[in-house]
Order: structure tokens, then sequence, then C-alpha cells
């Protein structure tokens, strides 16, 4: 597609052609790829992207847990700059949960669980469509911060499986455009804004690139507003950052707004804690860790750990839980709207 050559010294971006101590081969088919999830950054990745004035691909991978005006600014986008075609991607465990009821039915009699609840599991146990639902049907919990199997096989390996590896096995380098800032955590600032890999099942290489990792958060902004683009509204409505809504990593304040602003995802999530639940062998599920929320139920096996709706009570609580904040029920009654990239911070 191009000599993977960057003409902009701004872009950090160098002559890969050059790279003796690994030269790529020629003639070279290269194809860069924009990973888009709806958010500020991948939106100024994209953006960027644009502005190289060089053909390139993106790809979005649903999880089934997005809100959505997510979907709909997601879908708009290439209209609204004049960019490319968004693919979107899904994970499949349709398989993994054939494999779990086989699991369920031989395995939970031995384990002393009665046959009701095997019956009752075998019964819902069937994909649904939605990635997010399946995976955690399939896994009979929900990820947390320690077990954080969500984004690896919701985004990353869809994405792999489904896009990289078939150009990889017609002979492409790939070249992966993601917005990471270093801004946002210790551990991302240290990563490079260009690194190398080689796919272990096709051989093929593909390099990261970080086009924004240098940027703030209100440079970001200014992008968008460079090429005039709306970032996402969630934005708007106290979100500040976009992706799973809710994200299992949400903070107290986040909860709190999803639960004033958007209780329809809170319902539809205990639904799910429910339907998971009856996929567990415990017999129940809880879509935070135990650790969100003080009580006794920290680090207890026999407590049930609070549902979604126990969580959204919790967050409108201020002294450890105690007591409801008084500000907080003022800013509900008057339906403010903080604007969560700029005056509110």
């Amino acid at each position: 597609m191009d000599d993977l050559v960057l003409r902009d010294p701004a872009s950090g971006f160098p002559n890969l052609t050059a790279d003796q101590s690994n030269p790529l081969p020629r003639p070279l088919r290269v194809v860069h790829l924009v990973s888009v999830s709806g958010g500020k950054d991948s939106t100024a990745t994209y953006l960027k992207a644009l502005e190289r004035g060089k053909p390139f691909q993106a790809v979005f991978a649903d999880t089934g847990n997005e809100h959505p005006w997510t979907y709909e600014f997601v879908r708009t986008l290439p209209e609204k700059t004049g960019g490319p075609a968004i693919r979107w991607v899904r994970a499949d465990f349709t398989a993994d949960i054939e494999r779990k009821r086989r699991y369920i039915a031989e395995q939970w009699p031995l384990k002393g669980v009665p046959a009701d609840r095997v019956a009752r599991a075998l019964d819902l146990l069937h994909p649904t469509g939605n990635p997010f639902l399946d995976l955690c049907m399939m896994k009979g919990r929900f990820p947390s911060k320690k077990a954080k199997f969500c984004t690896e096989l919701l985004k990353i390996v869809p994405i792999q499986t489904q896009v990289n590896r078939p150009l990889l096995a017609t002979g492409h380098t790939i070249v992966s455009w993601q917005g990471v800032r270093a801004e946002e955590s210790a551990a991302r600032a240290t990563l490079p804004r260009l690194q190398r890999s080689r796919d272990v099942d096709t051989g093929g290489t593909v390099w990261t690139y970080r086009p924004i990792h240098h940027l703030t958060r209100d440079e970001v902004f200014d992008l968008h507003r460079k090429h005039g683009v709306a970032w996402n509204p969630l934005y708007d409505h106290g979100m500040n950052r976009v992706g799973c809504m809710p994200c299992i990593m949400s903070r107290k304040a986040e909860i709190r707004e999803i639960a004033i602003r958007f209780p329809e995802e809170f319902q539809r999530i205990a639904e799910w804690e429910a339907l998971v639940g009856e996929c567990s062998r415990a017999g129940l599920s809880s879509f935070f860790a135990h650790d969100k929320t003080p009580g006794e139920h920290q680090g207890r096996a026999d407590i049930p750990m609070p549902g979604i709706w126990e969580v959204a009570e919790w967050s409108k609580t201020s002294r450890g839980g105690r007591q409801y904040d008084m500000m907080l029920f003022l800013h509900e009654e008057m339906g403010t709207a903080c604007n969560a990239w700029g005056a509110c911070e």
C-alpha cells in the first residue's frame, strides 16, 4: 500500500525500511490499521491517520456492553470525517459454551450441585449473540481487576483472528495505530511510541504505533475541534472514559453518574447478574468485585456480594458509605449536566 514511511517528523514514526538490522521485504505490502472504540483517544488517533493523507483501515471490536450513543458515534464517524468505513468485529463463544455445557452436565453432579440447578444452567447456557454476556455466562462470572479477561477476549483476540491474521497470512505487514497516552498512567508512560512484534501463528510483522502518546487530554479534545468532530456525548454526561457501560473498573463517581443518568444500563446488568449466576456453580454472580464496596462481604465466600443496584446506592453516599451525599441529591434534582472534559474538572 505504501512504503511505511511517515514524512511528518512530528509523528515520531521513522523510516522503517532503513532498519538494516531487520530489513523489510520489498515490494512492501503495508496496512495501516486504526483501532476505534468510540472514545476520545481512539477518535483522535483516527483523525491523526486522516491527517497523514494516505489510505488506512479502521476496526471496532463490539463488546456487546456499550452505550447506544457509543454505537451511534462509531457508525457515523466516517460520515462526519470523510474517513474510511469502520469494520465491526465480534467475539463468538459458541464452541466455548458447548464445551462448558458438557462440563456442567458431566462434572457438576460429581461436585454435589443439585440436579435442578444443573438442569437450570443447561437450560440457560446457550449463545445469546451478545459477546459480553456469552463470555460471562460461559465463565460463570464477570471479569474483575484481578481477572480482567474482557479486554483480551472481547477486543484483542477478535481483531487478531478476524482482521490481523488474515492480512498477515497473505504477506502484509500491519501498522496498528493505538490511542494510548502517557498521561493516563505510569505504566502507559513507559510504552514506546513505536514497537515491533511478530505474530506467532503467521510469522508476520506487526508494528504498534501510538501517535497520540505525547498528547494531553485537552489536546485530544482540541484535535476534535480542529476537525469539527463532536466527541462522544457521554463525556458531557459525567463519563470520564468511554468503553463498556458500565466498566468493571468504573470509579464511584462514574457509577453514581450512570445510576442517575442511565439507569436502564444498570437494569440490563441486573438481569445479566441473574443469568450469569444461574450458570455459576456458586449459584450467584455480581458484576462488581467484592472489594468495590465496604462491608462484611469483603473476602468472604459465604456472604453474597452486593449486586449492581446495591453498588449504585453505595455510590450515592459519602463518609465511607455511612450517609447519603446531600450535594448529590441537589445535583440530581436540578438535573445539572457537567462537562466531563472541561469546567467541572
